[in-house]
């Protein structure tokens, strides 16, 4: 049975939304809380998606974020087969944003201005990448 106020795959979209702009604002969560009047606690499973964000809260939020409510619906779109969807590119944006890391190196990149410099780094992150997935294989094969 499917409990209409437990948290979906919207509201934790929603909870990511909050907490990559919050992250953009150089906001913690605790002053998030305090102009919101709750918990540094509740902004927390706000931003994981555990609890659902009432109409009237995402309203204040988007006031505090300096945001239209609707940029927390951004790239969200109804699907027939699940319910809603969302476009795989977005998806991955902002999972990279949502934390503080993915962010500093969002920024980071895009202050790089010459290509060439770009490029160099873009194949460093695939090399480390390649690398990590090369070691987690060998860790599995040792299994």
């Amino acid at each position: 049975m499917n409990d209409e106020r437990t948290a979906n795959a919207v509201d934790k979209r929603i909870g990511q939304k909050v907490r990559a702009r919050r992250l953009e604002m150089n906001m913690s969560q605790e002053r998030l809380a305090e102009l919101l009047g709750v918990t540094f606690q509740q902004v927390q499973k706000y931003e994981k998606g555990v609890n659902r964000i009432a109409a009237s809260r995402l309203f204040s939020i988007s006031s505090a974020l300096d945001v239209p409510v609707s940029h927390f619906f951004d790239g969200l779109r109804a699907s027939q087969t699940a319910g809603v969807a969302e476009d795989q590119g977005e998806s991955f944006l902002y999972d990279t944003i949502s934390t503080p890391e993915g962010l500093q190196l969002v920024a980071m990149f895009a202050s790089i201005k010459n290509q060439k410099v770009r490029r160099r780094v873009l194949d460093l992150v695939r090399a480390l990448t390649e690398e990590e997935a090369g070691r987690k294989d060998d860790e599995k094969s040792k299994k």
